[in-house]
């Protein structure tokens, strides 16, 4: 029976271009599990779109002498180009400044103000006498007092991931100007989470699924008891605060972005004319999925769930946060104030983009940080990419091309070929199992294997000395690994969908490789295949790693 997958990914701040740990961190997790779940037959929806309200958006128009409007028109460009090219398959991608996200954001807050979850309180933020402004958090750095991390900000600590106020920050200092802030009495709205910590230990209960990473930072963030926090904030850019008297301040961004992922679900839904079909999958029965990076752990496990249940009891709440860790670059923490990253329209205007896929799904920061260095990047794509699964397939269909004018021959096995034909039918078995429960690399690991196991039986058969002596035996062989490169056509599309489709095609199918299911699509005996092309593309170790160190740093 089809279900119903909700996939909210996280906002990017529109600051900026992407980089390769935002990718492999959130968005390329993401893609792989929602195609998976579309060849299953599962009804998908993925949204996401630019955070448009973040102070890094004011930070970056501060610094280049522009408008937050400006900065946000120019990277939400930039990214849709991205997605584009990298094959993220969104359903909807958006942004936090549509009229619809304004009007969500506000009826929440409005809902959980007359509910009594949200109340006034004065509490001391930090003021700048230099520039005579209130200081958005973000606007504030200083050194971690959990953990001692010296550039931790006034909102969180991306090094423990904690939570912060600028207040509690040592040693704080304004990133404008560096000047010590003054802390000055100002009245806000709280969200009252300390109302939810009973019902958020319940629900956590059967989360066993969870990584234990992502259940074990929430366990011991609710152990230490949940803080009511502040949700406005003294700004002029983001969403209006919907009461009287309050037009100098707006809805925080940490309260208003993850509204997103229900406003866009609605917006997706008004744009195909089909006003109330998001509650298919806001309601009990579909799964909640959520991908991010290790910084919003938090947010997304205990904030928006709280958010929900004050809100609307009977709105999904997460089914699974599958949050991946850091991506270093080249042994180091990826940094992008000392352009230590990798930017993607950088990458793309020189390399294949489902070679990036593959190396990033191999490499995944799943449980732990994972690093990234380019003479692994390019050892993987022509040992693994072209050596095994290109090869495999290039070799097979030159062969039938040269030898059999490109007829597909009857599916005949002998006892060996059926043993490799049910070890196909056993790996849909295993990566299914592997990325139901988003466990990536494990499930391209299973695909992998499969085109080694391919490879090791066509050596054995060796159909370039059998083709002149026995053509038939040569076709039973042909037969059996042209059925099992049409399994790896399916255990690789989630990973690479820009080769799986080529490779569709080659073997004669018409249409989307994704509609033709999670399942070994049987080739038609007789069929001529068109001439066959390479999937992928060898590249020079030792030039591709000079050229991209030299722009590192």
């Amino acid at each position: 029976m089809a279900e119903s997958i909700f996939l909210g990914v996280a906002w990017p701040y529109a600051n900026g271009p992407l980089h390769l740990g935002q990718i492999a961190g959130a968005y390329l997790p993401a893609d792989i599990f929602a195609r998976f779940h579309r060849s299953l037959g599962n009804r998908v929806l993925m949204v996401s779109g630019s955070d448009q309200h973040g102070t890094p958006i004011m930070l970056r128009a501060d610094r280049d002498g522009t408008t937050p409007q400006e900065v946000v028109d120019e990277n939400h460009a930039g990214f849709l180009k991205s997605w584009e090219a990298l094959g993220i398959s969104w359903d909807l991608y958006t942004s936090t400044g549509t009229e619809n996200h304004r009007q969500w954001a506000q009826s929440i807050f409005s809902t959980l103000l007359e509910r009594g979850y949200l109340f006034k309180a004065t509490s001391e933020l930090p003021y700048s006498p230099a520039s005579g402004r209130y200081l958005p958090d973000r606007y504030v750095t200083g050194t971690c007092p959990h953990c001692g991390f010296e550039a931790a900000r006034g909102d969180q600590c991306d090094n423990c991931g904690k939570p912060l106020d600028p207040k509690e920050l040592i040693d704080p200092k304004s990133s404008l100007d560096g000047s010590t802030p003054e802390f000055r009495e100002r009245e806000h709205y709280m969200l009252q989470l300390t109302a939810f910590e009973d019902r958020l230990k319940d629900w956590l209960k059967d989360k066993t699924h969870w990584r234990p990473n992502v259940l074990n930072f929430t366990n011991g963030f609710l152990a230490q008891g949940l803080k009511d926090r502040g949700i406005t904030r003294d700004l002029d850019w983001g969403v209006p605060v919907p009461l009287e008297g309050w037009d100098d301040r707006r809805i925080y961004v940490w309260f208003e972005a993850v509204i997103g992922y229900l406003s866009a679900s609605v917006e997706w839904a008004q744009r195909n004319g089909t006003p109330d079909a998001w509650k298919e999958w806001w309601g009990n029965d579909s799964k909640a999925y959520y991908f991010l990076g290790k910084d919003n752990i938090p947010f997304h496990t205990i904030i928006w769930p709280a958010m929900l249940m004050g809100y609307d009891e009977d709105l999904a709440l997460p089914h699974d946060v599958p949050a991946n860790e850091f991506l270093n670059l080249q042994g180091e923490q990826l940094s992008t104030s000392r352009n230590w990253a990798v930017w993607v329209p950088d990458y793309l205007e020189s390399y294949p983009v489902d070679a990036l896929r593959y190396v990033l799904a191999a490499t995944m920061p799943e449980t732990s940080d994972s690093d990234f260095n380019w003479r692994d990047y390019v050892r993987r794509n022509n040992n693994e990419l072209v050596g095994t699964f290109g090869n495999l397939v290039h070799r097979v269909l030159t062969f039938l091309q040269r030898n059999f004018n490109g007829v597909v021959p009857t599916l005949d096995p002998d006892e060996r070929g059926k043993e490799l034909l049910t070890r196909a039918e056993a790996a849909l078995e295993e990566e299914k199992a592997e990325l139901s429960a988003v466990r990536f690399r494990a499930g391209l690991a299973v695909a992998m294997a499969l085109a080694q196991d391919a490879n090791r039986y066509l050596d054995e058969r060796a159909p370039w000395r059998t083709v002149r002596e026995d053509r038939t035996e040569t076709e039973r062989t042909l037969g059996v690994v042209l059925s099992v490169i049409s399994t790896l056509k399916t255990l690789f599309y989630p990973f690479l969908p820009f080769s799986a489709q080529k490779l569709h095609e080659l073997l004669g199918f018409d249409g989307e490789v994704r509609d033709a299911g999670w399942r070994t699509v049987p080739l038609a005996a007789g069929a001529r295949l068109p001439a066959p092309e390479a999937l992928f593309i060898k590249m020079d170790e030792d030039e591709v790693v000079q050229r991209e160190m030299a722009r590192l740093g």
